[in-house]
């Protein structure tokens, strides 16, 4: 019999909830409890697959192929329990969902209204295939008082009068801000987060209180006083120095015992050996490497969390701090001394994924630059995709080579992919159909070829399964001439059509992938291509 635990936000947006219900879960498994956590997203895209990483972040792809919240890399990061469509659902699933029903007839001639159809659709989501897990973890998006998100805290309201109080706990993260001038921590921004959220039928069990200074006992009081909570069940949030830290400090700070108190559970302390390691191996180098991430979306480091985390990872691996410098690939496009300025002191080169044609001349200037001077590269989706289209260039003598991407070209080293196979069978897209979820999305397998540096990173597998996200494909008619300039096409879709790995032989460490192992990386089961990345970073820092 699940329990449900939802998590709401208060006073602030950004306040760490994601963070918190991932931790939280965490901490929950250590104890021996099987967990998994759903997001619901109050926006009314249907995913966030065509919203640009500006806005939303980056788009967090599951195995099977769900394009979903990045809060979903963090669930899968802390718990490593792999995500599913069914983990993620917005406000625009969910209309989408009641009028196919409308329009089948299926209400019955009903006048269809947020109470009961939405709310009763929200809480068909949060019920679902849930029977195999002690504990469901449920994230509201978004800040109380919002008006998107209302229907999501009425379904909650419901769900506690229909689950019962034992069943269900409602966690409330909010801010305590810290006024300089009058040196004191203000409480009153929480309490009016609270009412709000209380006038709306939902009463909170436990809070989480962001604060950058630690919370006193009378601050404490004075919080479950008003907010009608034991003292016990306001726990502090301090900043942390990494989030890999956080699990242990909500552990310290009492976080899963006052859940599990809610609920009358009694478990043994939470092994916490796991995540020992990881802070051990975080603030504690032996060394660094800093690594070069050439892209399009540099200005916010959300675009590329799962990148990011999936380097950090690769250092643990290996016992290293990674410095990352984000490089926007523009520059390399209007000034060619900054290639070489910026690149020589790097250790390693990352061409990340990303969409359309600005920064692509700066991106295939990287990859050049990796090739001629010996320096390791790592080339992801697209920045595969770059890598083939300067070997085309540059080693095969195909001046013309380009990506139909970015327009007509009588040489398409990369074009359109209109049809694959998938476990469900045969797949086709046209190149003027729907953008949203008509990618080549989620998990597909590649065949390795048995001889090359690929597989020996994956310990001789022969076959492998990556996350894909991506409308483009090298043209793989072009294999020959590239293979005669020296970039080996390594890994295959197993029907031998879809170029997935390509790697120099001749070169100190240069991959391309056509799929996202940041993706699956994990901070206590590292990536083996990160893992490997690093490590040839670490070979070349000491060799200049």
């Amino acid at each position: 019999m699940a329990r449900f635990i939802f998590i709401t936000g208060g006073v602030v947006s950004s306040l760490g909830k994601g963070l918190m219900a991932a931790s939280l879960a965490a901490l929950l498994q250590a104890r021996g409890y099987k967990v998994r956590i759903r997001k619901f997203d109050p926006y009314l895209n249907v995913d966030p697959g065509t919203m640009s990483p500006y806005q939303h972040g980056e788009v967090y792809v599951t195995d099977d192929g769900a394009e979903t919240d990045l809060d979903l890399g963090h669930y899968e990061r802390f718990t490593g329990v792999s995500a599913r469509q069914s983990d993620n659902v917005t406000s625009g699933r969910i209309y989408q969902t009641i009028i196919q029903r409308e329009r089948r007839g299926d209400y019955l001639g009903a006048t269809v209204q947020v109470i009961p159809h939405v709310t009763d659709a929200i809480k068909e989501f949060a019920l679902a295939a849930t029977d195999d897990h002690d504990f469901i973890l449920c994230e509201i998006g978004g800040t109380v008082g919002d008006i998107e998100s209302l229907p999501f805290i009425e379904a909650i309201r419901q769900l506690r009068n229909e689950l019962g109080r034992e069943r269900t706990a409602v966690i409330h993260v909010t801010l305590v801000p810290y006024i300089s001038a009058a040196g004191e921590l203000k409480t009153k921004p929480t309490q009016h987060s609270v009412r709000e959220l209380t006038s709306l039928g939902v009463q909170p069990d436990l809070l989480l209180c962001r604060c950058e200074h630690p919370l006193p006992a009378t601050e404490r009081a004075k919080i479950a006083l008003f907010c009608n909570v034991r003292p016990e069940a306001v726990i502090q949030a301090l900043d942390a120095p990494s989030i890999y830290s956080v699990p242990q400090q909500y552990h310290v700070e009492g976080l899963d015992a006052e859940v599990l108190h809610h609920f009358g559970l009694e478990t043994p302390e939470p092994n916490l050996a796991r995540w020992a390691d990881i802070v051990d191996r975080y603030n504690n180098p032996e060394g660094e490497v800093t690594i070069a991430v050439v892209g399009k979306y540099v200005g916010l480091p959300d675009a590329y969390k799962s990148l990011n985390e999936a380097l950090v990872h690769g250092g643990m691996a290996n016992r290293v701090k990674v410095n990352i410098r984000w490089i926007d690939a523009e520059v390399f496009e209007q000034d060619d001394s900054a290639i070489a300025a910026q690149l020589e002191p790097m250790h390693a080169i990352l061409v990340p994924g990303g969409f359309g044609e600005r920064g692509s001349e700066g991106k295939i200037a990287s990859v050049r630059f990796a090739r001629e001077r010996g320096v390791p590269f790592f080339g992801i989706c697209l920045g595969m995709q770059m890598a083939c289209i300067e070997a085309a260039r540059n080693t095969a003598g195909i001046a013309e080579a380009s990506s139909t991407e970015f327009g007509p070209t009588a040489e398409p080293v990369v074009g359109i992919i209109t049809e694959w196979m998938s476990a469900e069978g045969l797949q086709q897209r046209s190149a003027e159909g729907d953008l949203g979820g008509t990618m080549r999305l989620g998990a597909y397998e590649a065949v390795l070829s048995g001889n090359s540096h690929v597989s020996r990173m994956y310990d001789g597998a022969a076959m492998i399964s990556e996350r894909h996200r991506h409308r483009y494909e090298v043209n793989s008619a072009y294999r020959d001439p590239l293979e005669k300039g020296g970039l080996v096409f390594s890994g295959m879709s197993p029907d031998g059509l879809l170029p997935e790995i390509v790697e120099r032989p001749d070169h100190p460490w240069f991959i391309g992938v056509q799929f996202h192992p940041e993706l699956k990386s994990k901070p206590f089961d590292p990536h083996p291509l990160f893992a490997g990345f690093i490590a040839a970073a670490l070979h070349q820092s000491r060799l200049v």
